[in-house]
């Protein structure tokens, strides 16, 4: 019987900071009088965050395979593309929906609106945050971790989906809630534990999957096969 191997000290510390930056919209809805919208700005940007980590996850992985080199030839700019797309939907979808009179009839000019909802929503600071976090995921799991020398394409290309979908769900969800009941501080503050809570289950997921013996690249399964 194989046993599951024990999590090792890193995965807490990348933990430890998803766990910081997902406190830190705290301060901006008890200080700086944060509604509905500069958190579905926020959290719809970790979405653009996510997508340009998993660039750098996809163009590092399996770098000991030749074949994987060309196969990203097609998958980086795919995932661009179709991730891009998905992005500026849902972006499109925050702006309309949350942004109010505002941003509404401008949605779809997603481009030119967000530098300006950053500025005018004060959420420099959680962005920041929000990169630090995924900086110090990248740094200590997949690369201090040898995570890169296991994922594969395929694995990356639907990654970020599998997490932002459900994410963005709840999180939508309870954002009607909360513009129907006024924005309340209480509310708010919920939204922000019930989003940490789900990141944290991804997150541990994601480094689960990425240790199986399943995510060996597949030069290294091909060996093993043969041995």
């Amino acid at each position: 019987m194989t046993e599951t191997p024990p999590t090792p000290r890193r995965w807490d510390i990348s933990t430890a900071a998803l766990i910081a930056a997902n406190a830190v919209p705290i301060v901006g809805v008890l200080f700086l009088g944060w509604h509905v919208f500069p958190l579905m700005l926020l959290y719809w940007l970790e979405n653009v965050v996510v997508g340009a980590f998993n660039v750098l996850r996809m163009a590092l992985a399996d770098p000991a395979n030749p074949l994987r080199w060309a196969a990203k030839l097609f998958f980086l700019p795919f995932f661009c593309v179709h991730y891009g797309m998905f992005c500026f939907v849902h972006g499109v979808f925050v702006f309309a929906l949350f942004g109010g009179s505002a941003y509404t009839h401008e949605a779809f000019n997603v481009a030119r609106l967000v530098p300006l909802a950053i500025r005018q929503t004060r959420i420099e600071f959680a962005v920041l945050a929000i990169v630090a976090s995924h900086a110090v995921s990248f740094a200590t799991n997949y690369i201090g971790g040898g995570e890169y020398r296991r994922a594969s394409l395929e694995q990356l290309m639907q990654q970020p989906y599998s997490r932002v979908v459900v994410l963005h769900l709840a999180i939508l969800g309870s954002g009607f809630a909360l513009l129907v009941l006024k924005s309340p501080v209480v509310g708010l503050i919920l939204l922000v534990a019930l989003k940490t809570a789900i990141d944290i289950r991804a997150h541990r997921a994601e480094r689960r999957k990425l240790a199986e013996p399943g995510a060996e690249p597949t030069k290294t399964r091909l060996l093993a096969s043969n041995s």
